[in-house]
């Protein structure tokens, strides 16, 4: 793997371990503990996971408590329905269609393979599981290890657009780098640890929702008061501040 750097103008040294958890310290002083992923239980978790695909969680969140309501959160159940049934209660989740089939094939496998036993799923090895788990229609990289780590706690930190955009800015990788550069970069600089690749996620979700929007809001950024050997680019201080201990 190539080597990161924080920008290729700062002369900065290679981000570390110790330099990922300063940030992250950050901003979980800032914003506390996210509690994220945002449901009730490991299928309802799934199930999100699926219908946030392209669209917000506003939306995707509303097709869930559709579900919810009719009591459809459980694979069986689903199965039961079909497409043409299932399609018009995720509505507000866009691309529904295509989605009631992605359900449904999850579904079909969690049932065959596991016998509907979330405990079985979640002590498949990680890899194995992924690999399946991607094989199925519809199910990208940032769907699946969102299944693996927040429904079955598996140490597989998440990516996504919001991580580009922070990351990008900050100078963790460029701008255009792929899902599996961006997510090697953290997963071979942190411990394998579900809890705070939950939460670091979470943190950048939050971060890219509120203030690194496509228009940042860097005045209002935790990031700002950062040392600056750390502090992003977009970011100016006047007020540099003592370097803490992760």
């Amino acid at each position: 793997m190539s080597t990161l750097i924080r920008s290729e103008t700062s002369g900065s040294s290679e981000i570390t371990r110790d330099d990922l958890l300063t940030y992250y310290q950050e901003l979980h002083d800032a914003y506390g503990h996210q509690g994220w992923w945002p449901s009730e239980g490991w299928f309802e978790t799934i199930v999100g996971a699926v219908l946030a695909q392209n669209v917000s969680w506003t939306g995707a969140s509303q097709a869930v408590s559709t579900l919810k309501k009719s009591g459809l959160l459980d694979p069986e159940a689903l199965l039961l329905l079909g497409p043409d049934t299932l399609a018009p209660l995720i509505r507000s989740s866009r691309y529904y269609n295509q989605k009631a089939v992605r359900l449904l094939v999850f579904a079909e496998f969690f049932m065959t393979r596991y016998r509907g036993d979330i405990s079985l799923m979640k002590q498949e090895e990680t890899g194995l599981l992924r690999e399946m788990l991607l094989e199925l229609k519809g199910f990208g990289p940032e769907t699946v290890d969102s299944i693996l780590l927040y429904a079955c706690e598996k140490p597989v930190f998440v990516v996504d657009a919001y991580t580009r955009r922070i990351g990008s800015r900050i100078g963790w990788f460029p701008v255009d780098a792929s899902y599996e550069l961006m997510q090697n970069f953290f997963t071979t600089r942190l411990f394998p640890d579900p809890d705070l690749f939950n939460d670091y996620h979470a943190q950048l979700v939050y971060l890219g929702t509120s203030i690194c929007r496509t228009k940042p809001v860097c005045e209002s950024c935790p990031i700002r008061q950062m040392p600056e050997d750390l502090r992003c680019p977009f970011v100016i201080s006047d007020t540099p501040r003592v370097r803490k201990k992760p």
